[in-house]
């Protein structure tokens, strides 16, 4: 468990981290796009209003530069201008203030963004910009090659620096998470001694108890006293023994023995005493197992598994209801299977806390019904140790369906 908290917590870690860089990241690429493209739209603009051409800025003040821009860009600015009709003939081309574009390049380009119809966008590195004019439509292209360029290079160097931060960052969260989460295993460790130190504390007196009942009941007969306290005595030791095995199991897992064995037989011969058990309540149980299936595990705690899953469904299961026992390999999995009607709707809340410790459906806690709230957290403990999955779920919201999925 607490690997899979260390893992867990270097998981969400990284992955909030991957988020948050590449939010910034994205950021800071998309504002530097919108202003490359900005700046190009108003001097495109103050082309298209002079007619592809900046005023004569040889003479007199610049005051007709837009706030903000540079009294150099017209002298660094490289442009070129077509002049088309509305069905798409080129009328003149002005490619003298560059030098990469020539007349026919120039009205290619125009006539393909003609065709289109579009008022501004990008042409390889030009951006354009389309206006009415007198005699047909000006489209204005603006060399944008060195701003794109700065973009081209700013996005890979951002991106860069977030990689180079994100692996060290990572490599730092993994090197501390054993120290992020020592508190938290520190805390569990002494959780699950308490539980085993006790279990082995509290069965001595137990016994004890247990055993000056009889003595007493010998004495003085049959007495409703003492039978309610051989009956609490008696659940109080399942209880605790509940408790002991599930630390224990937990302590266990990753280490216990794995052998190959037919695990249709053992859930067949495990599932057998169940169907007479169901016969005196009323009930039915119907086992589909495909027959011959073999997986690697422990025998007994698989069948210790099939057991808590059968008794959960008979117990929460009203008078008259079938329940489904179903083993069968899909793929390379195994998938084991157990529904049963519930006495009690099942909802979304109880489906998320099913698994834990102590947890029952019924709020009343009524103790009709024998359990403790432990049965299906050793299944899930079970199920874990296997290198399998179980989850809880409720079709309908009137039936209770629990599904174990084991790796071949």
């Amino acid at each position: 468990m607490i690997r899979s908290l260390k893992i867990k917590f270097i998981a969400l870690a990284l992955t909030a981290l991957f988020v948050l860089l590449a939010a910034i990241v994205t950021g800071m690429n998309l504002l530097n796009y919108k202003e490359v493209v900005e700046e190009a739209d108003t001097m495109l603009f103050l082309l298209s209003q002079n007619k592809g051409a900046f005023p004569d800025f040889r003479e007199g003040p610049m005051d007709w530069l837009p706030p903000g821009m540079s009294p150099e860009a017209p002298f660094q600015a490289r442009f070129f201008s077509v002049l088309v009709t509305n069905s798409g003939e080129v009328i003149h081309a002005e490619t003298s203030r560059i030098f990469a574009i020539d007349s026919e390049t120039a009205s290619r380009y125009a006539r393909d963004i003609a065709q289109k119809g579009s008022a501004r966008g990008f042409v390889e590195n030009y951006r354009y910009m389309s206006v009415s004019e007198k005699f047909g439509t000006r489209i204005t292209f603006l060399d944008c090659g060195r701003e794109l360029d700065l973009y081209h290079n700013f996005i890979l160097f951002s991106i860069g620096m977030s990689l180079l931060g994100y692996a060290v960052t990572a490599i730092a969260v993994c090197f501390f998470a054993g120290k992020f989460i020592r508190p938290v295993a520190e805390s569990y460790e002494k959780q699950k001694r308490f539980i085993t130190d006790a279990g082995h504390e509290i069965r001595t007196p137990l016994t004890i108890i247990s055993a000056n009942v009889d003595v007493l009941k010998m004495d003085m007969g049959e007495n409703q006293c003492l039978e309610d306290i051989g009956n609490q005595a008696k659940r109080l030791a399942g209880l605790t023994n509940d408790l002991v095995c599930l630390a224990r199991m937990e302590e266990a897992a990753g280490s216990q023995q794995m052998i190959e064995f037919p695990v249709s037989e053992i859930i067949l011969d495990t599932a057998a005493p169940f169907r007479t058990l169901a016969q005196t309540r009323n009930k039915e149980l119907v086992c589909q197992v495909q027959p011959m299936l073999s997986m690697c595990g422990n025998n007994k705690t698989i069948s210790q598994l099939v057991s808590i899953l059968l008794d959960n469904a008979l117990k929460y299961s009203p008078k008259g209801s079938r329940v489904l026992l179903n083993f069968e390999k899909q793929g390379r999995r195994l998938i084991l299977t157990v529904s049963n009607p519930s006495a009690l709707p099942v909802t979304d809340e109880n489906l998320r806390h099913v698994f834990d410790r102590f947890y029952r459906t019924d709020s009343s806690r009524n103790s009709g019904t024998g359990g403790y709230g432990i049965g299906l957290s050793m299944a899930r403990a079970i199920v874990t140790a296997h290198g399998g999955k179980i989850s809880a779920s409720s079709p309908d919201g009137k039936s209770f369906l629990v599904t174990a999925v084991f790796p071949v």
